[in-house]
């Protein structure tokens, strides 16, 4: 886990009841193993041109 990953982890630890430890551990698992960094690690916009385009400029004229 990334050491600011695991500060958060740590300050959630710190703050949560006996009770709700369980959900909270799987929360975390899930998040951990739901494949968003390998989705992102795989270049998905990988040729995306982002900022191309201004939405400011198609709304000048309507002022």
């Amino acid at each position: 886990m990334p050491e600011d990953q695991a500060r958060h982890f740590d300050a959630e630890l710190a703050d949560t009841e006996l009770e709700a430890l369980p959900e909270m551990l799987s929360r975390w698992v899930r998040l951990a193993t739901d494949g968003f960094e390998e989705f992102l690690l795989s270049r998905p916009f990988e040729g995306l041109d982002f900022g191309a385009c201004s939405y400011d400029d198609d709304q000048a004229g309507d002022r």
